[in-house]
């Protein structure tokens, strides 16, 4: 290790590293303080597999165009106009110039996946998926000096008046501490402290499962909060998705993510139906079923499918439950078989004309005379064998974080904070107020990264 940094960076997942290699490429001095093993860096961005990218013509995996009305339009209608126009707007404009930028940063792409998913003309897929992209950034930055501590725990950053003066970590069991001219905080959100969690949503919380990393409890993040940086966001919104009921607690990641709610009716454990499971294309509402299901008793939801439906929808990582009929599934499922038998009897009793039926796009088959009623793919479940999922609130990133300004530079109330960055998840609380755009936080994390290496690298020439 080189003993002046001009540029230190907390956390290693892509806003980071997009940040490393920026101000690396700027003829900065690079360091990459991550918490992770190295087996396990990259945060939640291994977990990713996509990036949402405006395009005015077809770019290389991306086919015909995705202007940016389009895309502003579909953020607010996931956000509920609940986003900072100017800075959503930078991301959206800005996402055109980095898909070229990243393949000359060593990441390759596949063609999208088609289907239900619904994203051959708006988002890039990695190939490899997040960990392809991880590694290739680390090889890039490896190549550009970059250096990174593993297993390096940021504690403290000694904030006085309007400059970042010292930041402590731990490292190899042993406390240390640098003073780089330029910080950049890229450390994610508090989502892996289920008692913050608990705090914000109350005792419920405590059922949820967190899709991501470990390693992002939002030690940094509550450090500065607490010496007057200014915060962005509610600390109960958050990218939370429904999944599989039986993933780990911790790091299950995308696989565990469940893409059948379409084309099935979901119960609570009293095996009754609360919201519309057509109501749109699924990249445009499946990170609202997280909290859906979080409202549920138990914080417990369940789908119920049948025969024709299994394989319209990518595979699960774990099979589903099978069985012959609708009371054998209630009860491996541990619903009540006869108050199930009711709610799908009166389901299909609502279903009409499935003819138009079209698994990939918004059919209008829809109920009728049914609450809640399914707008979209409403086909009765009649054909055995039925299959049955459990669903559990999946959190992958919180939206309380770091305000910033157009530079991604943080402040206090009394100012611009001098050397002092943010980028990704910590501050996409800036944008995203709330509800998810399937392989935004890639988008954020990409842009905001870039800015925040350049402005930190100018800030410490």
């Amino acid at each position: 290790m080189i003993s002046q940094y001009d540029v230190a960076i907390i956390g290693g997942g892509n806003a980071a590293l997009c940040a490393a290699m920026t101000a690396a490429e700027a003829g900065a001095r690079v360091l990459i303080l991550e918490a992770a093993p190295k087996p396990y860096r990259g945060g939640n961005s291994r977990h990713t597999r996509n990036f949402r990218c405006m395009h005015s013509k077809p770019a290389g995996p991306l086919v015909e165009t995705y202007c940016e009305d389009e895309y502003f339009a579909d953020l607010m209608k996931v956000t509920g106009g609940k986003t900072d126009e100017h800075l959503a707007r930078l991301a959206i404009r800005r996402s055109e110039e980095c898909l070229p930028w990243m393949q000359a940063h060593g990441v390759h792409f596949q063609p999208s996946l088609s289907g239900t998913l619904s994203l051959a003309r708006t988002n890039a897929f990695f190939m490899g998926g997040g960990k392809g992209l991880v590694n290739a950034y680390y090889r890039t930055a490896e190549r550009l000096g970059v250096e990174v501590l593993y297993e390096a725990v940021v504690t403290h950053l000694e904030l006085e008046e309007s400059l970042i003066t010292r930041v402590d970590y731990t490292h190899g069991g042993a406390p240390n501490a640098i003073s780089p001219k330029s910080v950049i905080v890229a450390s994610g959100g508090f989502q892996a402290d289920i008692d913050w969690l608990a705090r914000a949503w109350g005792e419920q919380a405590r059922n949820f499962l967190i899709r991501g990393t470990p390693y992002n409890r939002g030690v940094v993040l509550a450090d500065l909060l607490d010496q007057g940086v200014e915060s962005v966001g509610d600390p109960t919104q958050c990218h939370a998705v429904a999944i599989d009921g039986r993933a780990p607690k911790f790091d299950g990641g995308i696989v565990t993510r469940l893409d059948c709610v379409p084309f099935s009716i979901v119960v609570n454990k009293h095996a009754e139906r609360f919201y519309d499971e057509g109501e749109d294309v699924w990249p445009k509402r499946y990170a609202i079923w997280g909290r859906l299901v979080a409202a549920q008793p138990d914080q417990v939801g369940y789908v119920i499918i049948d025969a024709k439906s299994l394989n319209l929808f990518m595979p699960s990582v774990f099979p589903p439950i099978k069985a012959d009929t609708l009371e054998e599934l209630a009860e491996k499922l541990g619903l009540p078989p006869d108050r199930l038998q009711a709610t799908v009897a009166e389901f299909n009793a609502a279903c009409g004309d499935t003819s138009p039926f079209h698994p990939t796009e918004l059919d209008g088959v829809a109920t009728a005379g049914l609450t809640p009623s399914k707008s979209n793919w409403a086909r009765p479940i009649t054909e055995p064998p039925f299959y049955g999922y459990s669903l559990r609130t999946g959190v992958t990133f919180t939206y309380l974080g770091l305000k910033v300004d157009e530079n991604a530079q943080c402040s206090t109330r009394n100012g611009p904070i001098r050397n002092l960055w943010a980028a990704g998840e910590t501050m996409a609380g800036s944008i995203l107020g709330q509800g998810y755009l399937a392989g935004f936080g890639m988008t954020i994390g990409t842009v905001f990264g870039r800015i925040a290496g350049r402005e930190a690298a100018a800030h410490a020439s």
